[in-house]
């Protein structure tokens, strides 16, 4: 994105001067993390709430303005639940459901993202990224009362790093001069252009679309109804081939305009013609102020691996996606749960150094999927042959009367939770009926108990679920205990977690990870099958 410069929203971490700065020889940590953005903070917080200490790294004093993310998927809130913070994202956010497809004046067909009941978060909130941030920095900064070691250091720029194999050495500059540090593991979450990536020389391959859009956060009170809005060829003067609109908290909202390629983008930029696109979208009369502004271009690129030797990238850093779709800040939380449990039990030995490889297999394949996905809506909203233009617009104009065409309708296939189908840590499935979307590697679907909801009651370990059968109360595998969570019909009030566990089985047997993913899933509890599932889940055979 472009923007005009780089100011606070929120200044939650404001240099202070540490020991460290003055010591002899550099001070040495398990785990460093370089970017307090969410990405960073998210993995830094579930290390911490695992029992490891972590030093966060930024080269800022705070979260930055200007709305960027705002879409946050059920699974993206169901990870900062399990950290602490849901419920504050939830609140503060603007819950919505129902998004609008037009073509120009005509709208070409409706969908709802959650159309059945049942779970604790919504599909999605829009909330704008600093709040999102700042929501998980509030909340270390309460694990920090209750005593865990957890360290924000702002403008703390890291300038050099090399690889000493059994750590990692940290160059630091900082307003009162430089000093070393050196880390266990270092985990990158500095964003798109990542200066730790340019100092290993790792490349960052893929596509960049011939397309700019312009984002005008938009301030004004406004009776539209909290919906996703989204038009091709927009009836509205120089509105480009598409437009968008969102609803933010505090009246807020979001207006993205597509510009073309070949644009000045100083003059696009100009208060003056982006209120002349504003004035054509919403009226003349219209009484609104402009909060922020910025240009973007489509990029869907990612990294060939995202661990190298103690380092590990994520979020922006091992990937990028155009925003249309919602998969950014969401698909770098999904990065942040599959790292920090597996990270977690390497550095407490209960795991070999390899199980990391996995979390860049698995995440890898999640880049894939949104880029593939990405790609697609992205070349359906910005054509760029005459065939493909005539494609588009033939399956626009047959979505108005003919609903076989409306799911070829691309404005943006929103974000949905990755499943490892095949993957090196997936277990067996022998649960003949069960439902496909608890199969192994899928994230587990939440369901409302008798006093609660399932995700709620999993917990951050290893879960054995059982539903309406036996199991050991206890169980462990080499040094791992498995938390057993017993469930039947009377924890079940509306049928939901029998719909989306049992399916036409009678009774299960489920593995669930640290991350609430399955493992493997049995019609009953087999002691042999349970230990081999959960030393392959850890990376131990």
């Amino acid at each position: 994105m472009t923007q005009s410069r780089y100011r606070l929203a929120f200044e939650l971490y404001p240099y202070r001067k540490v020991a460290a700065q003055d010591a002899p020889v550099p001070e040495r940590h398990p785990i460093v993390v370089v970017g307090a953005g969410p990405i960073g903070i998210a993995t830094a917080l579930d290390l911490a709430q695992r029992g490891q200490p972590v030093l966060v790294l930024d080269d800022h004093e705070g979260i930055g303005e200007g709305s960027r993310a705002i879409c946050f998927s059920q699974r993206c809130l169901e990870i900062a639940d399990r950290l602490g913070c849901g419920a504050a994202m939830v609140e503060k956010g603007v819950v919505w459901n129902v998004g609008k497809v037009f073509h120009g004046d005509d709208r070409v067909f409706e969908f709802n993202l959650q159309p059945e009941t049942g779970h604790k978060n919504p599909a999605f909130i829009n909330l704008q990224q600093p709040y999102f941030e700042k929501f998980l920095i509030d909340q270390v900064r309460a694990e920090q009362n209750n005593g865990l070691e957890i360290e924000i250091r702002g403008r703390n720029r890291v300038t050099a790093l090399e690889d000493r194999g059994d750590c990692i050495a940290l160059s630091v500059d900082t307003p009162d001069g430089p000093y070393s540090l050196h880390a266990d593991w270092l985990i990158a979450c500095d964003g798109a252009r990542s200066p730790l990536r340019e100092m290993m020389g790792l490349g960052f391959e893929g596509r960049v679309f011939e397309d700019n859009f312009l984002i005008a956060d938009v301030k004004m009170t406004a009776d539209f109804p909290t919906e996703r809005w989204f038009w091709f060829e927009p009836p509205f003067k120089d509105a480009g081939q598409s437009a968008l609109l969102h609803r933010q908290p505090d009246d807020i909202w979001r207006i993205d305009f597509q510009l073309g390629w070949d644009i000045d983008r100083e003059k696009e930029l100009d208060e003056a013609n982006i209120r002349a696109r504003v004035d054509s979208m919403l009226g003349p009369e219209a009484q609104y102020e402009l909060e922020w502004t910025s240009i973007y271009t489509f990029q869907c690129r990612r990294m060939e691996r995202f661990r190298h030797g103690r380092v590990m990238f994520a979020g922006d850093a091992a990937h990028q996606v155009s925003p249309f779709g919602a998969r950014g800040a969401n698909s770098g939380m999904q990065d942040a749960e599959n790292l920090a449990w597996k990270l977690d039990l390497v550095i407490r030995g209960l795991a070999p150094e390899d199980l990391l490889d996995s979390y860049s297999e698995e995440r890898v394949f999640g880049a894939d999927e949104n880029i593939l996905n990405s790609t697609r809506a992205t070349d359906f909203i910005t054509p760029k042959t005459e065939i493909s233009t005539l494609f588009r617009n033939a399956v626009l104009t047959l979505a108005h009367k003919h609903a076989f065409a409306r799911p070829l309708v691309n404005s943006g296939r929103l974000s949905v939770p990755c499943t490892y189908d095949g993957l090196s840590l997936t277990g067996e499935d022998r649960l003949a009926g069960g439902p496909a979307r608890t199969r192994p590697g899928a994230p587990c679907v939440d369901a409302p108990l008798r006093d609660g909801f399932l995700l709620d009651a999993l917990g951050s370990g290893f879960t054995l679920l059982t539903l309406n059968t036996d199991a050991p109360e206890t169980f462990a595998e080499a040094g791992i205990d498995v938390a057993r969570l017993a469930l039947g019909a009377d924890d079940d009030p509306t049928g939901a977690l029998s719909a989306r566990y049992l399916g036409q089985a009678g009774t299960a047997v489920y593995l669930i990870r640290p991350d609430q993913h399955v493992v493997a899933r049995w019609p009953a509890f087999d002691e042999t099958a349970t230990r081999a599932a959960l030393r392959r889940a850890t990376g131990q055979e």
